[in-house]
């Protein structure tokens, strides 16, 4: 390896990924940056299907200045990052997964846009191939942004250009303890601590694979681990942030996207015992990271779920996933001399241990083709929930057939 240093060091942890890794280092060796300013830094986490010989082959001849580690498996893709973290010289480091690959001009377009802005991680613009990917960061390109101020909360992949020396700084390293989650935890530590993110959303940079041999697909039972990484990213942003808005619209990420699957339909089909787990493990995250903000951050059925997760009432939220399997509809209720709106779910206004005040829509709610489980309602209803979202609650108009009128707030 030379002495200068590279703009960038490409970390590739590969396990068992031919043919895949073919065309992921082609991406890298057909890169505009020139080859003097990267490096590849390649570790085979013990594989057996000539992963570690293609990775060795391919150093001999290509002119980007490439080193390969062999090792043993450790159970997960953090040790080989932690490794290849280890070995890097570059000003950046990107995080390459074997099974994926670089758009064209991916790295210098990152390069030059940290270079610009100043900032510490560098957002690329992902698609999926065989796979979806995450879509509502990508709306534009922006120099300088924050986790506060933008939807990046929601890519926690480790897929992103990091600054080096950021992360030498702190001592920042992957999870190894954590089967799933690791990369979510690294890239909210550094969004945290880092001198602010930029976004190239007007190029593809990334190109994320689902493979069809279905190797990395979630085996049955690793609901525990989901609960592990949960567990850890709330810690993480509590550790970070002080209670308020902020913390509030942060804890949003863990809480949908990785507590709130584990108390959806499927939990219907699930044994009592894995049910009597599930509830047992999610009491104390409720107890330690709910606030009302955070509730009001929620949509109905998903607040509704998360508490009755906190009072243990297992009765109560299978009435209300039965309710969203079956696809009824939720019939909208204004109520209240301020006309607020409220979506009636199973056992809205019984006193049955869940307040009327869960059912209220704070947020704009989606039904049909959106993330959540919730049935479609008539189109009146979602135009004034939309309405009702964006004014804030002042003045709002009725279209639940009757007449029309202004409503004070």
């Amino acid at each position: 390896m030379s002495s200068s240093t590279p703009d960038v060091s490409v970390i590739i942890g590969a396990y068992e990924a031919m043919p895949y890794l073919i065309r992921c280092l082609e991406s890298v060796e057909a890169q505009t940056l020139p080859a003097g300013r990267m490096e590849i830094v390649a570790v085979d986490d013990g594989s057996t299907d000539g992963t570690g010989e293609y990775l060795e082959e391919f150093a001999a001849r290509t002119a980007i200045e490439m080193r390969v580690v062999r090792q043993e498996n450790s159970g997960g893709p953090s040790g080989p990052r932690n490794v290849g973290l280890g070995l890097a010289r570059g000003r950046y480091v990107f995080f390459l997964d074997a099974d994926d690959y670089f758009g064209e001009e991916a790295l210098e377009r990152m390069v030059a846009m940290g270079d610009r802005a100043g900032t510490d991680v560098v957002l690329g613009k992902v698609v999926g191939v065989n796979r979806g990917a995450a879509k509502s960061m990508w709306k534009e390109t922006v120099e300088r942004t924050d986790v506060h101020s933008s939807n990046i909360k929601f890519t926690l992949s480790a897929q992103k250009l990091f600054r080096r020396e950021l992360l030498v700084r702190f001592a920042m390293a992957f999870d190894e303890g954590l089967k799933t989650g690791e990369d979510a935890l690294f890239t909210m530590e550094a969004y945290l601590r880092g001198n602010g993110v930029s976004v190239v959303a007007d190029h593809v940079c990334y190109y994320l694979v689902g493979r069809e041999d279905g190797k990395h697909v979630t085996k049955s039972g690793s609901y525990l681990l989901r609960f592990d990484s949960a567990r850890a990213l709330m810690g993480l942003i509590a550790a970070h942030v002080p209670p308020g808005p902020k913390r509030d619209a942060l804890m949003v990420r863990p809480f949908v996207v990785t507590l709130l699957p584990q108390f959806g339909p499927v939990l219907l089909k699930q044994s009592e015992a894995v049910r009597a787990k599930k509830m047992e493990l999610g009491a104390p995250l409720l107890e330690t990271y709910w606030s009302p903000g955070l509730a009001g951050r929620l949509r109905v059925q998903e607040r509704l779920r998360m508490l009755c997760v906190s009072k243990g009432r297992l009765d109560l939220l299978l009435d209300i996933l039965r309710f969203i399997k079956d696809k009824h509809e939720p019939k909208a209720v204004r109520k209240g001399l301020r006309g607020r709106l409220y979506l009636a779910y199973p056992h809205f206004g019984e006193g049955a241990g869940l307040p009327d005040s869960a059912y209220e829509v704070t947020v704009t709610e989606r039904f049909a083709g959106g993330r959540t489980e919730a049935p479609p309602v008539t189109q009146s209803t979602a135009v004034f929930v939309r309405r009702l979202a964006r004014k804030a609650r002042r003045v709002a108009r009725t279209t639940l057939h009757m007449p029309q009128r202004a409503h004070k707030v």
